[in-house]
């Protein structure tokens, strides 16, 4: 490959990191979000014929809401602020200059301004801020009306159709990121992150770097911290859980009493149960905090009480009746008995958890391991 070649091959941004099926959702996301905003936007407009139905910065918006609704620049106050701000700058631009360019010129700056003071980016709305400008005499005529319908109008039916495509094929919008795990309620940080670099290290650089990022900063801090545990996994040692794991395991069915669970935890001392059915498969597991958190006490028994029989309702279960099953975990996170202790390791750091069933290629019960298995087995590798 010649100099030049490489220098062109250069500017195109490495291939995106993300599965065909989240490709396909993103197409069809956006192919239904522009279909049905602009049904109802000719049904809203059908009355009255200066007004659009469908602006094409509309486009713009829907690749970020459905390809990349993780961006900041995709949350919902992005889209809803920074159209509307941006119109109201172009139709305010419009009738205090004449010419066209620097008409132009000064609604897309002032709109960019206006957005990072109220934080609510969003790239297309410097294209609303444009057509307000070079719209020509319709939508000149409209007036502020421009900011109403078909910007704020479009934008809503877009925002609403992605809030529901989103959380209907699986995704979180909008976009928060996932709490952390706080197991005991106090100021100290969880495991993954009193290791390696600090929130105020990674501000530091953010300022630093002075640029925007399009990324969440807390999204970002935790592909870095999982990119340290990931490290960790392929630097440490080829112990396996089979290793270190428990082979004689006390379970429970899912069908056992509460009270049954109860003295099962007394009687050997430990903390979790995995629950598993009669061939010994797993199929969730229950643990000391679910009978705190899920059942309630009466006469010193563990008991189902209403609010955790109205979720259940509400979830769809079967009618609770004081068992295992109406508290369990399920589904339960398994690892299996040629998994290396560091993908343990990973898993208790990143999802805050204390225990794990071992399960074969039948997902049926062969061991358990905790995290004090994984500090021996971390010991012994030194």
């Amino acid at each position: 490959m010649t100099q030049q070649h490489h220098w062109f091959f250069r500017l195109i941004p490495e291939a995106a990191t993300v599965s065909y099926r989240e490709r396909g959702r993103a197409v069809a996301g956006a192919l239904i979000g522009i279909l049905v905003t602009g049904l109802f936007g000719h049904l809203f407009a059908d009355g009255n014929p200066g007004l659009p139905a469908l602006i094409a910065p509309m486009g713009a918006s829907a690749v970020l809401l459905f390809a990349v609704p993780s961006s900041p620049l995709a949350q919902p106050w992005s889209i809803m602020g920074g159209n509307v701000v941006s119109a109201l700058i172009g139709v305010t631009v419009v009738k205090l200059v004449a010419d066209p360019y620097l008409a132009s010129a000064l609604a897309v700056g002032l709109a960019i301004a206006a957005m990072m003071a109220l934080r609510c980016l969003h790239p297309p709305s410097g294209a609303i801020a444009l057509t307000a400008v070079l719209g020509g005499p319709l939508v000149h005529a409209i007036g502020y009306e421009f900011v109403v319908w078909p910007v704020a109008g479009n934008s809503l039916l877009l925002l609403l159709l992605a809030l529901a495509f989103n959380n209907l094929t699986g995704r979180r919008y909008p976009h928060m990121p996932k709490p952390t795990v706080s197991e005991h309620g106090t100021s100290d940080p969880p495991p993954a992150e009193r290791i390696g670099f600090t929130r105020a290290d990674l501000d530091a650089v953010l300022r630093e770097y002075d640029e925007f990022l399009d990324i969440d900063r807390d999204d970002l801090e935790n592909i870095i911290r999982r990119t340290e545990l990931r490290s960790y996994q392929r630097r440490s040692g080829d112990t396996v859980c089979a290793q270190v794991m428990s082979r004689d395991v006390i379970a429970v069915a899912p069908d056992a009493s509460l009270q049954e669970a109860l003295t099962l935890l007394r009687r050997h001392h430990i903390k979790a149960l995995p629950v598993t059915d009669d061939n010994a498969r797993v199929i969730g597991i229950v643990t000391q905090t679910d009978l705190l958190d899920k059942a309630e006490w009466s006469k010193g028994r563990p008991v189902i009480g209403f609010r955790r029989r109205l979720r259940l309702a509400l979830s769809g279960a079967s009618a609770p009746n004081g068992t295992v099953r109406d508290i369990m975990t399920t589904p339960v996170r398994t690892v299996l008995p040629q998994s290396p202790v560091s993908a343990a390791i990973v898993t208790f750091a990143e999802e805050g958890l204390h225990y794990l069933p071992v399960i074969n290629g039948g997902n049926r019960l062969v061991g358990i391991i905790s995290q004090t298995d994984v500090l021996v087995a971390m010991l012994a590798d030194k």
